[in-house]
């Protein structure tokens, strides 16, 4: 029987006892978990299709995935037995049948990323697993006109890490990318929130940013040197990767988003 029927789900989790989204034959991860729960759910072998593949210990709100199946069971069956069989730190928010043509990823118009900062002198240990501890005053308005730089196209290789897709292959756009919204802010007393949105990004990327960020707000780097690193397309002329616990998918972008939220 050909599989007619696909599912979309929308995926929450906390990162930090996986092995990052990607299935793997020896790590438990997101998409491994969730496949183990629908192939026993439906009697058959399922490949979930990820907007993304997320690193170890990076958090999602929003993730976006979907799988062809034969089974009948309702979409909302498959909400409450996902959920039921899963670990608590991933959470299936919603489910629906969509066209055969929809694709996780290839259909994706964007993402919307957000990276935590902490810069109180004691981090709360709530906060811990969620935000990179930063305890030392930032420049924040350098920061801000440094995000600035990014917006647009451009080829982003200096915040692109090794195995970020395969290089010895022809493509169109190799590292070039097209951020919309890229700005810092300070949600409460303490609490920074970077946020950056774009059609696509590369491995490591917002992590990379980031990290070069963070060293234009401790002023070891001038913003004329962020945009130089910018322009350089070169790994080394970026910084640090930050860590992966400050990172959360809020959300990924189609024409119907709103109706997925």
């Amino acid at each position: 029987m050909v599989a007619d029927r696909n599912i979309r789900l929308i995926i929450a989790y906390d990162g930090t006892d996986f092995n990052g989204w990607q299935r793997q034959k020896h790590d438990i991860t997101i998409q491994g978990e969730i496949e183990k729960c629908l192939a026993r759910m439906t009697n058959h072998e399922i490949m979930l299709h990820g907007a993304g593949r997320t690193d170890a210990g990076v958090h999602a709100e929003g993730m976006v995935a979907n799988f062809f199946t034969t089974s009948r069971i309702t979409c909302s069956a498959f909400l409450k037995g996902l959920n039921s069989m899963l670990p608590y730190a991933i959470r299936v928010l919603a489910a629906d049948e969509v066209s055969p043509d929809f694709h996780a990823r290839f259909s994706a118009a964007g993402k919307h990323y957000e990276y935590h900062l902490y810069t109180g002198k004691v981090m709360p240990p709530l906060a811990r697993l969620y935000s990179l501890h930063v305890p030392i005053p930032l420049d924040l308005p350098s920061m801000h006109e440094s995000l600035k730089i990014l917006l647009g196209t451009h080829d982003f290789s200096t915040f692109e890490n090794a195995g970020s897709r395969e290089k010895d292959k022809p493509s169109r756009k190799g590292a070039i990318r097209t951020i919309t919204t890229a700005q810092i802010e300070e949600t409460t007393p303490d609490h920074l929130i970077v946020t950056i949105i774009g059609e696509g990004f590369l491995r490591h990327m917002v992590r990379n940013i980031v990290g070069t960020l963070l060293e234009v707000g401790m002023g070891k780097r001038s913003i004329e040197e962020f945009r130089e690193a910018l322009l350089a397309k070169n790994r080394n002329a970026g910084g640090a990767t930050a860590p992966p616990h400050g990172l959360k998918l809020r959300k990924v972008l189609y024409g119907d988003t709103e109706q997925l939220q």
